[in-house]
């Protein structure tokens, strides 16, 4: 199928515009596109703890082991190691398994078989084999769940080499890049936002995909240059919004990949803006805002008029508290702030 590049203007941070297109939740979004997997190719198949309980993974797998069967859409037994193994060898055996995980934090577990195993085999055997699997988790935040069940992991990936890691800011983009990562012939880890599944959004009906690896403009300005992924971009467009109206123009550049990285995109937009924020999910050392910041310095240093600036988590486990959690997570305001140090300065 044809490469979609997306609707810039049907986003999760404003209310969707009907005129526009259909608008579903974020949630509905991804059920559609795990259900246009499972019925388009029967060597796919979706399991995880609890993807066939009622909540059915906040929502995005409801219904689908009625219509596909429990072969194909399955629970699985609280040993993640075992069937992240399990997904990589019928990977390896010509099937597309979805491995969903409720948070990060369990992947963790099975980070010897991600890591070690899947991510490798197709560079061990010069390219013969293929480890065509989805890994899915959704970041979580906000209601007192801690330092464990709160972790926003895909900085510690960035390293692995063989995995692809992309993170949807858009019920559009979270449907079109879920497919592109079940055809993917490699491992492709997806970790959604908690926060963003309450969101609506313009998606088609049907099939359509997202290329992984290219990053998009979510607003054009002159002034700085705001970059991220996932729930990031909506912080980003809220805190150039307001920036707008004092005279700040941002360019807010939505990664939806953040493994590989769309370089050209970031360099491009710094080479007009010489300012550059990266604003993440995650902490800020060596993850995606160092990854990002050390792209600036190596390649983009002529271009920078101020110090990159990253706006992310602290390097402290998160707080359970609602109170701490305030000052824990980035939000609009400091990205504004960051924003207005550097036009200013």
């Amino acid at each position: 199928m044809p490469w979609d590049e997306g609707l810039v203007n049907s986003l999760v941070y404003d209310k969707p515009d009907p005129s526009e297109g259909r608008v579903v939740s974020y949630v509905q979004a991804v059920n559609e596109a795990l259900a246009l997997a499972l019925d388009s190719d029967p060597e796919v198949f979706v399991l995880g703890q609890g993807v066939d309980d009622p909540t059915a993974m906040f929502g995005t797998t409801k219904g689908l082991q009625s219509k596909f069967g429990s072969h194909r859409v399955f629970d699985t037994p609280l040993s993640e190691e075992a069937m992240m193994g399990v997904s990589a060898g019928a990977a390896m055996n010509g099937m597309r398994p979805v491995y969903m995980h409720n948070r990060p934090d369990f992947v963790l577990l099975a980070f010897n078989q991600l890591v070690t195993h899947a991510a490798k085999f197709h560079f061990m055997d010069n390219g013969q084999t293929t480890v065509p699997m989805v890994v899915w988790a959704a970041i979580g935040r906000g209601w007192g769940s801690g330092a464990q069940h709160s972790q926003a992991i895909h900085g510690m990936l960035l390293g692995v080499p063989g995995l692809k890691i992309v993170m949807p800011s858009t019920p559009y983009d979270a449907k079109g890049l879920l497919l592109s990562a079940i055809l993917d012939n490699n491992p492709v880890c997806l970790f959604e936002h908690r926060w963003l599944m309450k969101k609506d959004g313009v998606v088609p009906e049907g099939f359509y995909r997202v290329p992984i690896g290219k990053g998009i403009y979510r607003r054009r300005g002159g002034d700085v240059t705001i970059v991220g992924a996932s729930h990031a971009i909506e912080l980003g467009m809220q805190a150039a919004t307001q920036l707008a109206g004092e005279g700040i123009e941002a360019d807010v550049i939505d990664l939806r990949t953040v493994k590989p990285i769309d370089e050209q995109i970031v360099l491009e937009s710094l080479h007009n803006t010489g300012r550059l924020v990266v604003v993440d999910t995650a902490w800020m050392k060596g993850g995606l805002c160092a990854e990002i910041g050390c792209l600036a310095a190596e390649k983009g240093f002529p271009d920078l008029k101020a110090p990159v600036v990253r706006i992310g988590l602290p390097d402290v486990p998160a707080p359970a508290g609602f109170t701490l959690e305030q000052f824990y997570y980035p939000d609009a305001a400091r990205i504004a702030s960051a924003v207005r140090g550097l036009v200013r300065s």
